[in-house]
């Protein structure tokens, strides 16, 4: 389980998150939404560890992540798997060495089970095949999947997603979404969806928390998100379902 305790953040001396308080079962699949700008990436970062609270803490099943040493905080990161926004993928780089890059530095496989693994990975995202493509060889939904396979190589007990679907056309989006879904249920993992698509959070959420002015103003399930009273939760998902129809 994730708590998220009164965070405060900063970012270009602007107070982004400001006491922000959130809970995330295992096994969920929570989706933050809320304006550009809000917090939603930063929050994703900070649970990654990635980035330090101002203020407040993060726990991690009861660990707090404030004041780990490097070794504590790398045993567990690498039960998270992050899925960039840009997928982050090296250039130089095949598929198959992006995939198992955090093995080959980060363990002692032999070269024989890293290609196993990532032979797998890449399967499980509908990739096989690509292993000795370059990223600039690839389409923008497959440079996801190829980041996607990349965050689930350790098999991940937490999936973080920042902005799956951004910059793909709709039958691609579906995609993402419906690889999210599986990916949740085959690998029992908890998965926290940072998106501004609605159409998307309602595909994937068992849960949907909003941000608004640096705190979280509601967190419920997809029908609870909808029949919402809150006019900073209407006029947000009436204005997204407005520009999809345009």
């Amino acid at each position: 389980m994730i708590l998220i305790k009164d965070i405060w953040k900063s970012f270009d001396q602007k107070e982004v998150l400001r006491g922000l308080s959130l809970q995330i079962p295992a096994g969920e699949t929570l989706v933050i939404m809320g304006r550009s700008g809000c917090g939603k990436s930063l929050l994703l970062k900070m649970i990654a560890g990635l980035l330090c609270p101002e203020r407040g803490e993060i726990f991690y099943n009861g660990q707090g992540l404030n004041n780990l040493n490097r070794q504590d905080m790398n045993r567990i990161r690498n039960k998270i798997g992050f899925l960039f926004q840009s997928a982050a993928l090296f250039d130089f780089m095949t598929v198959s060495e992006n995939v198992g890059f955090m093995l080959s530095q980060h363990t002692k496989m032999s070269r024989l089970e890293i290609e196993r693994i990532v032979t797998e990975k890449l399967s499980l995202v509908d990739l096989s095949g690509t292993e000795s493509l370059k990223p600039a060889e690839l389409s923008g939904g497959m440079r996801k999947r190829v980041g996607l396979a990349r965050a689930i190589v350790s098999d991940p007990d937490l999936i973080l997603y920042d902005e799956p679907t951004t910059g793909l056309d709709p039958i691609t989006c579906v995609e993402i979404n419906n690889l999210i879904n599986n990916l949740h249920e085959t690998l029992e993992a908890t998965s926290v969806v940072v998106t501004h698509d609605i159409d998307s959070a309602f595909s994937v959420a068992t849960r949907i928390a909003m941000i608004h002015q640096g705190r979280t103003i509601i967190d419920g399930t997809p029908d609870e998100i909808m029949s919402s009273t809150d006019p900073h939760v209407q006029e947000f998902v009436s204005q997204e379902f407005r520009n999809q129809s345009i």
